[in-house]
């Protein structure tokens, strides 16, 4: 399912029009303005429950090889999004 069948999804499902189903999910999913975005940015954690967890997750720094090379090089510590899925979740999709 892409970003226009979960709007058309979201208007058939709740009555509202295909536009505000598309600010909605804009509101929550944007990279830039997005809610959850802006909470993981912020170092906050996003809990639906019964769906799932966003969360920011912390990679430490470390040694790493290059493959064409062999050459040893540093990997600087990142922190990156991730999700844990909630329980509700879990038995929908068995």
């Amino acid at each position: 399912m892409n970003k226009s069948e979960l709007v058309d999804a979201l208007s058939e499902h709740t009555g509202i029009t295909k536009a505000q189903a598309g600010e909605a999910i804009d509101a929550l999913f944007d990279t830039d303005k997005g809610i959850i975005a802006g909470a993981l940015g912020a170092g906050k954690r996003v809990q639906i429950t019964g769906f799932g967890t966003f969360e920011t997750k912390e990679r430490k720094a470390r040694t790493g090889r290059n493959p064409r090379t062999g050459e040893t090089i540093e990997i600087a510590a990142t922190k990156t999004p991730g999700f844990r899925d909630g329980k509700g979740l879990k038995d929908a999709v068995k």
